[in-house]
């Protein structure tokens, strides 16, 4: 090829961003270029807009996707949808390759009665309230005093930390004002977090399980008669250290007594919730059914039922991926269909690979593992792309120039913001946060950021 490979980059969370750097790191015969396209004004993905405020250490991985940005051999178009903006046909006849890395961010479903209920909420929903997504709506109803949770994962533990905890101890973070605001005003009192299986099952990680324990003014409470451990369970325990320290922590907190603090976080083992109660429309109790695990650490139902009284209830039973104009989805498992990264023309066996169309992170493999597990992921994907690319199995583009994509994006009034408008943006989220001493506040809307984006290049420009 006497020209660089062009790879167009859809989604600039850490899959996209991993994927770019792998790109520009792996041995090869060829030069690259890569373009990231990115829906938000703001790359970063979950890492901005999935993980909770009071994180600040996950938060720091966007320290280290910064870096791979600021080197200057990858191109980034914030504010710019796929589906709206580009077509598949655009990117096509711009670039060799293109590479989905969308993500999941609509939550799973949960098939009981009663989800429809005002009251009941997705997790996914409420994570990007309070991590300020520009196309949330700036109000969430907080006027519920006792809450359940559903789940046993991370985003489980976070969304019940975030509706217990006290809104000034949120303020050293991120947090904007509006999100501040309702917190303080929240009149909770006790969140229930429910899981259908047992303690040895929990996908609770055990630095986030320990932080639970450290909120002030938070009254963490387990049952005792919840921990039942079978053989199964037993065997996870042994097999794994992350379990072994997740259970001990567990246990020990079955021998804490309550300090009388006014707020309390009750985690259940052992409930799977069945149904959704309501009055007049509104969720007013949770329904269970009590489990019993079975010796392999898998569960049975005992018939034996308990209402819980709530009057709201968050489903965090996982994230699910959406659809892409023109791009094969598989709707049972929210992904789309791939042969190791190389995007398949169906879900059905034996169906071809799209040439020249990739998958990789969660819209790869849907959404399981840690950011970490992402980088393993797009070396997979990516090795499979230059093993395409070095076999010449790549269709030629029609336009492959650097600057024929933006001369597209300006013919079409896309409002594009490249990576210094995100430097920009950056400067203007830290200057928020400078008089009252935190590192940042987030811009929480959509015209706010482009605003800021665009604010200093034209003071530069003397408007």
């Amino acid at each position: 090829m006497n020209r660089p490979l062009r790879v167009a980059i859809v989604g600039a969370g850490p899959a996209g961003i991993y994927a770019a750097d792998l790109l520009h790191k792996a041995e090869r015969a060829f030069d690259v270029r890569v373009d990231l396209f990115e829906r938000l004004p703001a790359p970063f993905g979950l890492v901005r807009y999935g993980v909770a405020p009071d994180h600040p250490r996950i938060k720091g991985i966007i320290g280290a996707l910064i870096k791979v940005l600021d080197r200057g051999d990858v191109r980034v178009f914030a504010n710019v949808d796929y589906g709206t903006d580009l077509t598949l046909g655009d990117l096509r006849r711009h670039y060799d390759a293109v590479i989905f890395a969308t993500g999941c961010i609509a939550d799973a479903r949960l098939s009981i009665p009663g989800v429809e209920l005002e009251g009941s909420y997705g997790a996914a929903d409420f994570v990007n309230w309070y991590d300020a997504h520009p196309d949330y709506p700036q109000e969430w109803p907080l006027q519920s005093r006792e809450v359940a949770v559903i789940g046993n994962g991370n985003v489980a533990l976070d969304v019940a930390r975030m509706l217990a905890k006290h809104a000034d101890d949120l303020l050293p973070t991120e947090i904007p004002d509006h999100v501040y605001r309702a917190l303080k005003d929240s009149a909770v009192t006790d969140v229930h977090v429910f899981g259908r299986r047992g303690p040895a099952q929990a996908k609770f990680t055990p630095l986030e399980l320990r932080e639970l324990g450290h909120v002030p003014n938070v009254d963490v409470i387990v049952y005792p008669e919840d921990f039942e451990f079978d053989e199964g369970s037993m065997q996870a325990i042994h097999g794994s250290n992350q379990v072994k320290q997740v259970t001990k922590t567990l246990t020990d907190w079955t021998l804490k007594e309550p300090s009388g603090a006014p707020r309390r976080l009750h985690l259940h083992f052992l409930h799977a919730p069945v149904e959704i109660l309501g009055e007049d429309g509104r969720v007013s109790a949770l329904r269970t059914e009590r489990q019993q695990l079975d010796g392999s650490g898998g569960v049975t139902g005992t018939g034996e039922f308990h209402d819980w009284p709530v009057q709201a209830v968050y489903r965090a039973v996982g994230y699910f991926g959406s659809p892409l104009e023109e791009i094969p989805f598989d709707a049972a498992r929210g992904v789309i269909p791939n042969d190791g990264g190389r995007v398949l023309a169906s879900d059905e066996p034996g169906a071809a690979a799209v040439p020249g169309v990739y998958a990789t992170g969660w819209i790869k493999r849907g959404p399981v593992g840690l950011i970490g597990h992402t980088k393993g992921d797009a070396l997979e994907t990516i090795g499979h792309l230059i093993e395409d690319a070095g076999a010449g199995r790549l269709p030629e583009p029609e336009a492959p120039e650097e600057e024929a994509i933006v001369g597209l994006l300006q013919a079409r009034g896309v409002d594009f913001i490249d990576w210094e408008g995100y430097h920009n943006l950056d400067a203007a989220e830290r200057a928020l946060g400078e008089p009252q001493g935190r590192e940042r506040v987030k811009i929480a809307t959509r015209a706010g950021m482009v605003d800021a984006a665009r604010q200093a290049a034209a003071e530069r420009l003397g408007a």
